[in-house]
């Protein structure tokens, strides 16, 4: 899963994605955007791995792309700096709160420079289908089919009307689906703040807009992080700081994307996998490998709760905690599975 960070210059966007990923900002990746990984912190797993004492571990990790910075006076140029993300699953929007800014202002100006960037990339296709179904072609109706799609989604980002929770019909479906639409993916707002506590009357309000927002102040929280160990929690009470917002912007991350967790181990790994919730164990099976979903036979599933409860494999299954299931399984939180396959 790839998380686009997106902020306005001096936002400390770059200070996020340094505090997620430990990775420090490259000057040189300024204009093309940097690639970094943060692993997801979690209990379940590091209980696996204390029960199976493995050879190999593989948490489950996020790859966060920081984005150029975008411009905050004109505009220009932002539609292209965000093109970057059109293959991220969700957007994580930085708002540097610290400088001052008008905190709702900067999150609907960035919603503007999605929309027009989306209208842009829809134009342009919307001006070559004009010319060619005007052409005596074989392919003439789908491409006047798909023109027909197209218009009436550029008429509501004409107007500056979001795509989120517009319902697209199947051949809108079709025709958008190589655009990745900006304005069609979750947005997880971050208030980058001075200092603890602040901004919680913004915060709420924006999230009675529907944004999902997390505040805190990341620039002093990476100092912290950059602090010897046994400085670290003196100096975090000096400040006021109570929870590290790195696990609870990881975990607001998993909530937008709506991804759960589920796990394979023994002996030789402990494996995290992310997988979108509602996905089926025929679709775990394709995370895991393409060859175990293609020769899918049946999945044995278990609660990883219950096996850490239990302490073995042996004492889950004694007592019957265990399931064999079909194709049609609906995954949950914190299974653990095991997949028969044919190939």
């Amino acid at each position: 899963m790839k998380i686009g960070l997106v902020g306005y210059q001096g936002s400390g966007k770059s200070t996020v994605f340094q505090l997620l990923t430990g990775q420090e900002p490259d000057p040189a990746k300024v204009q093309s955007g940097q690639l970094g990984v943060a692993v997801v912190p979690d209990e379940r797993f590091d209980r696996l791995v204390a029960l199976h004492k493995p050879k190999k571990t593989v948490p489950a990790k996020i790859e966060l792309l920081d984005t150029p910075g975008l411009n905050r006076k004109t505009q220009e140029g932002n539609a292209q700096r965000l093109g970057v993300i059109r293959e991220a699953t969700a957007i994580v929007h930085v708002v540097g709160a610290f400088t001052g800014c008008d905190v709702p202002a900067e999150v609907e100006a960035f919603d503007d420079d999605a929309l027009l960037a989306d209208l842009q990339v829809m134009t342009n296709r919307i001006d070559k289908l004009k010319k060619d179904v005007l052409k005596p072609r074989p392919d003439r109706a789908e491409l006047q089919a798909e023109l027909d799609a197209l218009l009436p989604l550029a008429e509501k980002l004409d107007v500056g009307e979001s795509l989120l929770n517009v319902e697209f019909s199947d051949p809108q479906e079709k025709a958008t689906r190589s655009f990745s639409l900006l304005s069609r993916k979750r947005q997880l707002v971050v208030l980058n703040t001075a200092e603890a506590g602040t901004y919680d009357s913004q915060a709420a309000e924006l999230q009675a807009k529907g944004y999902h927002v997390v505040a805190a102040p990341f620039g002093l929280e990476l100092e912290v992080q950059s602090l010897p160990e046994a400085d670290r929690a003196e100096f975090a009470a000096e400040m006021g700081l109570g929870e590290p917002s790195r696990g609870k912007l990881l975990r607001a991350i998993f909530a937008v994307t709506d991804q759960i967790t589920f796990y394979t181990s023994g002996e030789k790994e402990v494996h995290a996998w992310l997988l979108k919730r509602g996905s089926t164990v025929l679709e775990a099976a394709d995370t895991i490998h393409s060859d175990l979903a293609r020769g899918f036979v049946r999945a044995e599933v278990w609660a990883v709760d219950d096996l850490l409860r239990l302490g073995s494999e042996r004492d889950l299954k004694a007592a019957g905690l265990n399931h064999i299931v079909g194709k049609e399984y609906i995954v949950k939180d914190g299974d653990e599975v095991f997949i028969r396959s044919g190939v």
